[in-house]
């Protein structure tokens, strides 16, 4: 009995802690979600301060804030396409680092441009603006190159990935039209059986061989056709035996021969 009361009351305080502990993650992560909605609600209400100041104001208030703006917005550009390469290509993680460390001195400049919107200085602030300008393009430079290397290697590896995609479909396209090829045998076979004898001849003919003509004394020009090795005509059986003379049948209208020594 006081064993299954143990049991009873180990479950509860289980229960209890792992309750407790869903709870704390849970409100830790509600916690996180409202930090980060307030962190990019004041960052777009920033963007929009700065931005309308960029258009709004002129001189050093007004330069200030485009030199602001234009790194913030260059920075958090970077950043999104880092972090979201990274998650595919892990080469990226250097290019992270690297980011990073440039992230370190970008902050330092905003805050230091931040600081001198408030400076009612002046002229000191306009002597000052040259190298916040310097600094700004050097910052903005590195920034936008890791970005745009990032999206040209993403770039490339989408094009060979269709590249190898589009042989694959070319392949199984002509192995889906097997019957084509099938049909493309036949044909050139026909093709080449029509050209056998002929072909060889003319081929004999081009390369210089000269054929010898035929004879004034063959009776039939089947001969000369056998010779050369082309198909015999329809007088084949004549050449092969001459028609008897004296079966030959004479018609009233044919004359006879008149001998040549008669005038």
């Amino acid at each position: 009995m006081e064993a299954a009361i143990t049991i009873l009351a180990l479950l509860f305080v289980a229960f209890i802690a792992l309750g407790v502990y869903a709870t704390v993650k849970a409100v830790g992560a509600a916690k996180r979600g409202v930090d980060r909605t307030i962190t990019q609600a004041r960052r777009t209400v920033e963007d929009t301060t700065l931005r309308a100041k960029s258009f709004g104001q002129t001189g050093v208030a007004g330069e200030l804030a485009q030199l602001r703006l234009a790194l913030r917005t260059s920075m958090r550009a970077t950043q999104d396409a880092l972090h979201a390469g990274v998650a595919e290509d892990s080469s990226l993680a250097e290019s992270v680092g690297l980011f990073r460390r440039l992230s370190a001195h970008g902050l330092e400049l905003d805050d230091e441009l931040k600081r001198l919107e408030r400076e009612p200085d002046r002229a000191t602030v306009a002597g000052l603006l040259p190298q916040l300008k310097e600094r700004t393009q050097r910052i903005t430079h590195s920034a936008d190159s890791l970005r745009w290397a990032a999206r040209d290697r993403a770039r490339q590896f989408a094009d060979d990935d269709l590249d190898a995609l589009n042989a694959q479909i070319d392949i199984e396209a002509g192995a889906l039209r097997h019957w084509t090829v099938e049909e493309q045998r036949p044909q050139q076979a026909s093709g080449a059986a029509s050209q056998g004898p002929g072909a060889g001849a003319g081929r004999a003919h081009d390369a210089g061989v000269d054929w010898p003509e035929p004879t004034a004394g063959a009776g039939n020009s089947s001969t000369a056709d056998e010779s050369w090795g082309g198909p015999a005509r329809e007088e084949a059986p004549q050449a092969i035996t001459a028609p008897d003379p004296h079966l030959r049948t004479r018609y009233p209208w044919q004359k006879a021969a008149r001998p040549e020594t008669t005038n």
